[in-house]
């Protein structure tokens, strides 16, 4: 075997095109960069822990929380750009819709979104399924969603069955 620059002996391999790839992983580092903003761009002093933009908008009542879900779902946007499988998109908006909910409450919503991370989440969530060559969702994906839905369908009922047992508590009441 020879060295030979011209016939290589060793087998040739899928190279992706370059240029493409740097501009996805642009758009990835856009994704990492956001989410640091949003939820660990600032270390408190004395302390291990981090905050950024997002506990700290959430203090603005009613506006701030609707800021940060924006600019947040840049991130998700970010994710249909790099074509992410569509139950990582589920995930992802899962992530956000919790973040949003709690966020909404005074104070404890603010202390939720420093533990929580969700952009950061999402950020990894991004870069996890848009870095490899196949962006196949894997079974714990699909567990998720499905337990998701499940959920959902879950607390459906309960509020629906909440509500025709309040009509009936009423209506007894009113009876009487």
């Amino acid at each position: 075997m020879t060295d030979d620059p011209i016939f290589p002996q060793q087998p040739l391999e899928f190279v992706p095109d370059d240029e493409q790839e740097r501009q996805r992983e642009a758009l990835r580092d856009s994704a990492d960069s956001i989410a640091r903003l949003l939820d660990s761009v600032v270390q408190i002093p004395g302390t291990s822990i981090r905050v950024g933009l997002d506990p700290l908008l959430g203090l603005i009542p009613g506006l701030g929380d609707c800021i940060a879900n924006f600019i947040g779902s840049t991130i998700l946007f970010l994710a249909v750009k790099l074509e992410a499988p569509k139950i990582v998109l589920v995930r992802m908006a899962f992530n956000m819709g919790i973040n949003a909910m709690i966020g909404a409450i005074p104070g404890i919503g603010d202390l939720f979104s420093i533990w929580f991370r969700s952009n950061l989440k999402n950020a990894r969530l991004l870069r996890r399924y848009t870095s490899k060559r196949t962006t196949r969702a894997t079974p714990g994906d699909w567990l998720f969603a499905i337990g998701l839905l499940i959920g959902t369908f879950a607390i459906a009922i309960g509020t629906f069955v909440l509500i025709l047992w309040g009509i009936r508590t009423l209506w007894n009441l009113g009876a009487q």
